[in-house]
């Protein structure tokens, strides 16, 4: 379960991502928030959620974020800004890609162990509807456990590679539809508002 706080928070999300995505290899200015998913941190101490954006060049982009209470050791060169949250006092944001607990997460997800969390805001009691909706195609029965401590990530212009602990994923930067996913056994999809078709996000390779 994500709970989302009625907050403030300086930067915004879309400053944060204003401000950080177009130095990014496979970034561009110009953004507009599509929508958002969130998994759950099964020891409930890092927020993790990822956005989908639309560029003023019509290209949809991933970017996953990971919220932590507390400075990531040796994560710094995935560091996207400090954030002052009125609930939650100062939260370091990262690029998700370079967070272990990320990493732990999506492969479970990946695998059909886990799934996208229901959003609760704060003083409601029935979980909102999400704005992008992810679907699993982890049905092999693989037991993808990534080593918490080792984690690393490549770019190129439209995927981040993730490897950790011997499992390598593929996560897509510049989204295309489903089409690709075909061939691959363990994938990630998402829909959202005003798309017709999945999108592929994320597979293991």
């Amino acid at each position: 379960m994500a709970l989302i706080h009625r907050a403030t928070i300086r930067p915004t999300k879309a400053e944060l991502l204003d401000e950080w995505v177009p130095t990014q290899p496979w970034g561009e200015p110009g953004l507009e928030i599509v929508g958002a998913f969130r998994f759950d941190d099964p020891d409930g101490e890092v927020g993790i959620e990822t956005h989908v954006v639309v560029t003023a060049g019509g290209h949809l982009l991933q970017i996953p974020l990971t919220y932590r209470g507390a400075p990531l050791v040796g994560a710094d060169p995935f560091l996207v800004c400090t954030m002052e949250h009125s609930v939650l006092g100062r939260r370091w944001i990262y690029d998700a890609t370079g967070d272990p607990v990320y990493a732990q997460v999506l492969a479970s997800v990946l695998s059909g162990r886990a799934a996208q969390a229901d959003e609760y805001v704060e003083g409601v009691d029935a979980p909102r509807e999400p704005s992008v909706r992810v679907t699993s195609g982890g049905t092999s029965g693989r037991d993808l456990r990534p080593d918490d401590t080792d984690v690393s990530a490549a770019w190129d212009a439209s995927t981040t590679v993730v490897e950790a602990g011997g499992l390598r994923i593929v996560l897509c930067r510049r989204l295309a539809v489903q089409g690709a996913a075909a061939a691959h056994e363990l994938t990630l999809t998402g829909t959202w508002s005003g798309g017709s078709e999945p999108f592929l996000l994320a597979y293991v390779a």
